[in-house]
């Protein structure tokens, strides 16, 4: 019998700390995850996993990255995250 093989320890807590906290989080319309692929030449990717909330306007992500629900989303994003965190709050435009 095989064993199966084990999971990296941050996709072992991903799902049930770091993606259920950021559904935690106040006000957003829209939530996506992805996981970047990995390079053709294998070379590290800038990324490993990424959580995109999306809220109607700038004083709505202002008013729920200072909620009780965001500050344990960052919480367990840096302690999961072993090769950093980058956070941006960004606009979204569709090109004319």
């Amino acid at each position: 019998m095989t064993t199966p093989p084990t999971r990296p320890p941050f996709e072992a807590a991903y799902e049930s700390e770091q993606l259920e906290a950021a559904r935690r989080i106040p006000g957003y319309h829209r939530l996506e995850t992805s996981k970047v692929w990995p390079k053709e030449d294998g070379s590290p990717t800038p990324a490993y996993r990424m959580i995109d909330l999306y809220y109607p306007d700038y004083p709505a992500v202002s008013a729920a990255v200072i909620t009780p629900e965001a500050g344990a989303f960052f919480a367990a994003m840096t302690r999961l995250s072993t090769g950093g965190v980058r956070v941006l709050v960004s606009d979204i435009e569709v090109p004319q």
